[in-house]
Order: structure tokens, then C-alpha cells, then sequence
């Protein structure tokens, strides 16, 4: 499985919301900025994010986005699925149940099940909240 390059710099802007908006709305310009990513692009993420209920948005000059709900309640699958889709290693496995006729014989469906649930674990077990302290710590350490 890759994630393409909009779904890592959806997780790059949710981060980028939760280190620098906690209290204030922070603007896509600024973002960009500091995460060296195009203003366009992340306009185009940002809006699937809203729409999603991830993110509040203010218009005018003290306007911008935050996180709709505490670091904590986001994980790092929910971020990616919102953009990426499902997010199985092979596309016998997008339908459920599985629409595959060979699905009940077909020995590597397991291996592709086992990969799948181990991917999601990961990414369901890491939240927001534990980049923004990962973050924190790695500044820590570069000072």
C-alpha cells in the first residue's frame, strides 16, 4: 500500500491545525508556509477535511481554520481514509463482503487480511495527540 501525496499532507495540515490552532484560527497561507507545501493544494485538502466535519472555518481577515474536536479524537486512519478512501492493500478487498469468486479458496486473501489489520491497527492507535507530542519532543531535541 502508498499513501499518495494528498493523504500525507492532509496528516501534515491536521498536525500543522493542532500544533498552531488551539485557540486561533490559523490561515492555509500560513500553513503552507511553514509546511513548504502549495497554497492551491492544500486549499483542495482542506475543503475535503471541512466538508468532513474535521475542521471549522472562518471567513475574513482574522479568519482560517481549526480542528473541529480535540487532537485526541482524531487518528491517523480516520485522517487518511477521509482522503485516500479504503485504505486495503489489494482491491479484491474493497467490497464487503467480498465480491470475489474465488474469495472462499483463494489462500492469499488471507495474507492480504492479516497486512490489512495490521495496517489499521497501527494507524488507528496513533492519534493526533501523539504527533503533536512527538513533535514537541523531536523540537525539544534539536534545541
Amino acid at each position: 500500500m502508498k499513501i499518495s501525496t494528498r493523504g500525507r499532507y492532509a496528516l501534515r495540515l491536521m498536525l500543522d491545525l493542532a500544533l498552531n490552532g488551539q485557540d486561533q484560527y490559523v490561515t492555509i497561507k500560513s500553513v503552507a508556509e511553514r509546511q513548504e507545501i502549495s497554497y492551491k493544494y492544500l486549499e483542495q485538502i482542506i475543503t475535503v477535511l471541512n466538508k468532513a466535519g474535521f475542521v471549522r472555518s472562518i471567513r475574513g481577515a482574522q479568519g482560517g481554520y481549526k480542528l473541529s474536536r480535540p487532537p485526541e479524537e482524531y487518528t491517523v486512519g480516520m485522517i487518511l481514509r477521509q482522503i485516500e478512501g479504503n485504505l486495503v492493500p489489494v482491491a479484491c478487498m474493497e467490497d464487503e463482503p467480498n465480491q470475489c469468486p474465488r474469495s472462499s479458496k483463494c489462500v492469499t486473501l488471507d495474507v492480504w487480511k492479516q497486512l490489512s489489520d495490521a495496517i489499521n491497527n497501527v494507524l488507528d492507535s496513533i492519534t493526533l495527540a501523539d504527533l503533536v507530542n512527538r513533535a514537541h519532543e523531536k523540537m525539544a531535541a534539536s534545541e
